[in-house]
């Protein structure tokens, strides 16, 4: 689960802690920097570990809430005698987990931080800690404007001075938590802390077919805001497609509603010739991360004939695993994108395009 979905879901739970991995040291489960949300209920969304640590951090929500506190949470696995640990995770690592209440103004900020991922701007979130970690301030930040320094929303949280942060140490077994902030300066935890976030990508599949349904559903729980467009109105319909952006009208009518950016991942799926040869029509000049084509090789030879190369192009779509019926032929389509996704942002990490060597012989993906 990305922070894009933590954001919304925080707006909506009253009574929830974030829970974020600031260091990690050796092998870990997930890398430093993921969060997870815990409610008060007992309700996680999200993970940092196989599950083994959720737990634990879970015993802590209600005292976090309470005292309105911060935790730095220790759990080491390095040791060779642990068992306890080392068994449950599956590996030797060190992790560092900061656990926040989401009230005041941490609330406010992750509200604004899901506005502006909505808007599809890439978000920096900046915690600077004072007075040995009893004071933290937050700041947002839009990518574009991190290197002139416009600070778009900050805060200051202050805790009583007679209080503190409570801060505890958890090796083997659940020790109880130790009230003393030089633990974080040993651990070596920064002063502050920066991380970039990315909204998710769009995956428009124009088509509101059967045989979409198992597909928008792999998308969205892969990490992608799906969005369904169809001319149909008998099928472009949210009981067909729950928890989905829906636009309903012809190519020419939905291209304008839905503004295709260069990070969106399209998808033909409507077996509709005319249709999908309009789309196409349209898309020409426009910038996009994928494009694929249900269909055979024969048919898509068709759909492009006399049209200028298209960028990104993959066709036969999905990956070639022996897909054999609708929820087999989605979780190929799923594979793929998620191939393309990680390419994209290993290539941009990088600053080096790559490509995806497509899995099939047909039309590949162009290196522009």
């Amino acid at each position: 689960m990305e922070m894009h979905d933590l954001c919304a879901i925080a707006a909506r739970e009253p009574r929830c802690v974030l829970a974020t991995a600031v260091k990690v040291e050796g092998h870990a489960y997930r890398k430093q920097g993921v969060s997870m949300l815990l409610t008060e209920e007992g309700t996680l969304y999200g993970s940092i570990s196989p599950g083994c640590l959720e737990s634990d951090l879970q015993d802590r929500v209600v005292r976090v809430l309470n005292s309105q506190q911060l935790e730095f949470v220790e759990y080491d696995m390095r040791p060779e005698d642990d068992l306890s640990w080392g068994e449950t995770i599956g590996c030797g690592g060190l992790i560092i987990v900061l656990i926040e209440p989401v009230c005041g103004e941490l609330r406010s900020i992750l509200s604004h931080m899901h506005t502006y991922f909505q808007s599809g701007s890439v978000v920096e979130l900046t915690r600077s800690f004072y007075n040995h970690y009893s004071r933290i301030r937050y700041e947002i930040k839009l990518a574009e404007d991190a290197e002139r320094q416009t600070v778009l929303r900050h805060s200051l949280v202050a805790i009583h001075p007679s209080e503190s942060a409570i801060v505890a140490s958890v090796s083997g077994e659940n020790v109880p938590p130790r009230e003393s902030l030089s633990e974080a300066n040993r651990w070596g935890i920064p002063q502050q802390i920066s991380a970039q976030f990315a909204p998710k990508p769009r995956l428009i599949i124009i088509g509101a077919g059967n045989d979409v349904i198992p597909v928008a559903r792999l998308g969205k729980s892969t990490g992608f805001r799906v969005v369904v467009a169809d001319w149909r109105e008998s099928l472009c319909t949210a009981e067909r497609f729950p928890d989905v952006e829906l636009v309903c009208g012809f190519p020419h009518e939905v291209m304008p509603v839905l503004d295709i950016q260069s990070g969106d991942y399209i998808l033909l799926m409507s077996h509709q010739f005319p249709r999908e040869r309009e789309f196409l029509e349209l898309l020409e000049g426009r910038s996009y991360a994928y494009l694929g084509i249900m269909g055979s090789r024969t048919r898509t030879a068709r759909l492009l004939n006399d049209l200028p190369p298209l960028k990104h192009l993959h066709s036969p779509v999905g990956l070639t695993i022996g897909a054999d019926g609708p929820e087999e032929i989605a979780i190929s389509i799923a594979a793929e994108l998620i191939a393309c996704k990680r390419a994209a942002a290993a290539a941009e990490r990088r600053n080096v395009q790559r490509g995806i060597r497509h899995a099939t012989d047909g039309h590949r993906a162009s290196g522009g």
